[in-house]
C-alpha cells in the first residue's frame, strides 16, 4: 500500500492512451529519459525508442492488474510478469516499488477526479449523476487503485457530517473543471471535496438512503470485481470471460441498490 498520507504530486505530462481502457497514462518520458541509441542510416534511436516505450506501457498496464487484484504490497516480480518483461527491465523504468505505486495511484486519481467532476456538470439528475460515476469508475477497476489517504479524507469528511434536512441544502457550488491542457489534479483531497458534492446533491434530492455517508460511497469504489482481462501463460493477456463482466456488473447494481433510498 502507499505509506506517505501527503497529497499525491501533480500529474502534467503528456498523455498516451492505455490498450486496456483507453484513458490516457503518462508519456513514456515521464518515468525516466527517452532511450537513445545510433546504428546504421541513424534508424537504430529511433528503435530503441520504439521499444522503451511500448514496455513502459506493459508495465503500467501490468501493475494496474496487479495492484487492482493484490494490492499495492504485491512483488515487483509479479508486475513484471504480467508485462511480459524482466523484472530488470522494470526496475529500469522505476527504481523502487513505490516510485510504481505513487505513479499509478496519480494516474488513477486524476481519472477519477476528472470523471467526477463531468458527472457534477453533466448529468442534471442527482441519482444519475452519482451512479454513473461509480458505474464507469468500477468498469475501468480505478477505484481498487485509490491511495489510502483517499480513505482517511473520506473519514474526516464523515466526521463532521451537515445537520441539515434536505430543504436546507444550498445551491451547489461547482468547483472549477480540471485544467485543459492534458495535466490533472492527482489530490485525493480534490477527488474527495467533489464526491462528497455528488453524494451531498443526491442526499438533498432524497435519493440516499439515510446514513449514507462518503465513505460508504468510497467503499463501492473499491469492492466490486474489476473487468480486467485475464493474463495468459506468456503474461500477454486476453480477454476478461463474459461471466466475470456479468458478475461485476450484477455486484455494482447490489450495491447501488444498497445506497438508493426506497422513496
Amino acid at each position: 500500500m502507499v505509506q506517505r498520507e501527503h497529497a499525491l504530486p501533480h500529474v502534467g505530462e503528456r498523455s498516451i492512451s492505455d490498450p486496456r481502457n483507453g484513458r490516457p497514462t503518462a508519456s513514456a518520458s515521464a518515468s525516466g529519459p527517452a532511450v537513445t541509441g545510433s546504428g546504421p542510416g541513424g534508424g537504430g534511436g529511433g528503435r530503441l525508442r520504439v521499444d522503451a516505450r511500448r514496455n513502459l506501457e506493459s508495465v503500467l498496464r501490468a501493475a494496474r492488474e496487479v495492484f487492482g487484484e493484490l494490492g499495492y504490497g504485491a512483488p515487483m516480480e509479479e508486475v513484471a510478469r504480467r508485462a511480459g518483461v524482466g523484472v530488470g527491465t522494470v526496475y529500469r523504468r522505476f527504481p523502487s516499488k513505490e516510485v510504481l505505486v505513487r505513479r499509478i495511484a496519480s494516474e488513477e486519481v486524476a481519472w477519477l477526479t476528472a470523471q467526477a467532476w463531468e458527472s457534477l456538470n453533466g448529468d442534471p439528475q442527482p441519482w444519475d449523476a452519482l451512479a454513473g460515476y461509480l458505474s464507469r469508475a468500477v468498469a475501468t477497476g480505478a477505484g481498487r487503485l485509490l491511495p489510502p489517504e483517499a480513505f482517511r479524507y473520506a473519514e474526516r469528511m464523515d466526521q463532521v457530517p451537515a445537520q441539515r434536512t434536505a430543504g436546507e441544502v444550498p445551491p451547489l457550488e461547482i468547483a472549477a473543471p480540471p485544467p485543459g491542457d492534458g495535466t490533472a489534479d492527482a489530490d485525493p483531497a480534490r477527488l474527495l471535496e467533489l464526491l462528497g458534492q455528488l453524494v451531498e446533491r443526491a442526499r438533498s434530492a432524497g435519493e440516499l438512503r439515510s446514513g449514507v455517508r462518503v465513505t460508504d460511497v468510497v467503499l463501492v469504489l473499491t469492492a466490486s470485481v474489476p473487468s480486467y482481462t485475464e493474463p495468459s501463460g506468456d503474461g500477454a493477456g486476453t480477454e476478461g470471460a463474459p461471466g466475470a463482466q456479468g458478475s461485476s456488473a450484477r455486484l455494482l447494481r447490489i450495491l447501488l441498490d444498497g445506497l438508493r433510498s426506497d422513496g
